[in-house]
């Protein structure tokens, strides 16, 4: 089983993406409400090489073999289970990966560290980078996703606005939304700050799948819709409220995952045990049995658990 390097799995932005995990099983900067990954379990600010970075090149250099009967990914995605620039050694990884493949380097961040000048350089070498933006307030940062006390609003934007001035590759914003949360008056704030932040393009998301907070309530894909048009440049929706298409779902892992419920109720952290998949990859499969209506999620104590339905 590959520990750090999971997929390809299907992304309705990247295609095909290969996903590279670099810090342990929620590690983040973040402790989000709408995590679909759950609560935060390492809340940090501290930069280090938190997996052996050179195990993970090994494992990306198997997975990347161009043999003839292999589909490669559209993207080698440095995304996973945290938050990826707290790994100190990230953008050595990135001039590895691409000396190594023409495949092209994603990185999915929350945004949180790109006021510090090193993590900015660090990221210089990717084709595409997708921070997040999540509130227009410093109040409503702190509801929507509880960050270290070193991470601040103020900085958050800072960062968001100096990484535009220096990166040279394609700068994708997503901007989160949810009931309650995002009123009128706080989506005007954001977009005024999206147009100071200048991104290539603006990305809506909504809560598709069980967040680590039940008060987290998705916004319709309408409504998104009606809120795009406040940002500059335009928003695109990207909310993914139908399951994952079933040719892009592995039926022999989806039954692995559905056996396991049928004999008790789990946790996310008790199907990745169970089966040896990577979280990313068993949300996928929650994602499709829960629309077919095979599976059910409750929360007890804080905690998401699923079961298959009798």
């Amino acid at each position: 089983m590959s520990e750090h390097v999971f997929g390809p799995v299907p992304s309705r932005r990247l295609g095909r993406s290969l996903g590279v995990d670099l810090v342990p099983f929620k590690t983040c900067t973040y402790d989000c409400v709408y995590c679909q990954l759950g609560r935060t379990t390492c809340l940090t600010t501290q930069r280090k090489e938190w997996v052996p970075v050179d195990e993970v090149f090994d494992e990306l250099a198997e997975r990347l073999d161009t043999g003839s009967d292999y589909t490669g990914p559209d993207y080698v995605t440095l995304s996973g289970s945290g938050e990826p620039t707290l790994c100190t050694r990230i953008g050595e990884l990135i001039d590895r990966i691409k000396r190594m493949t023409r495949v092209p380097v994603a990185v999915l961040t929350n945004g949180s560290l790109l006021w510090q000048e090193e993590v900015r350089r660090e990221l210089a070498g990717a084709d595409l980078v997708i921070p997040s933006l999540d509130a227009g307030s410093p109040e409503g940062f702190q509801r929507a996703n509880r960050p270290h006390p070193d991470v601040t609003f103020e900085r958050l934007i800072e960062g968001l606005i100096a990484f535009r001035e220096t990166f040279s590759g394609q700068y994708w914003l997503e901007v989160f939304l949810m009931a309650d949360a995002s009123t009128d008056a706080e989506v005007e704030r954001m977009a005024w700050w999206v147009e100071r932040i200048r991104p290539d393009r603006v990305q809506l998301n909504t809560v598709t799948r069980p967040p680590a907070e039940t008060d987290a309530v998705a916004l319709s894909r309408e409504e998104l819709e009606r809120l795009a048009n406040r940002f500059q440049p335009a928003a695109e929706v990207i909310a993914e409220f139908h399951a994952t298409q079933e040719k892009a779902v592995s039926p022999g892992s989806r039954q692995r995952v559905l056996t396991l419920l049928e004999r008790r109720p789990c946790t996310l952290d008790d199907l990745a045990q169970g089966t040896g998949m990577h979280y990313n990859e068993i949300i996928k499969y929650i994602e499709y049995l829960s629309a077919q209506g095979q599976i059910q999620q409750t929360n007890v104590q804080g905690r998401t658990y699923y079961r298959a339905v009798r």
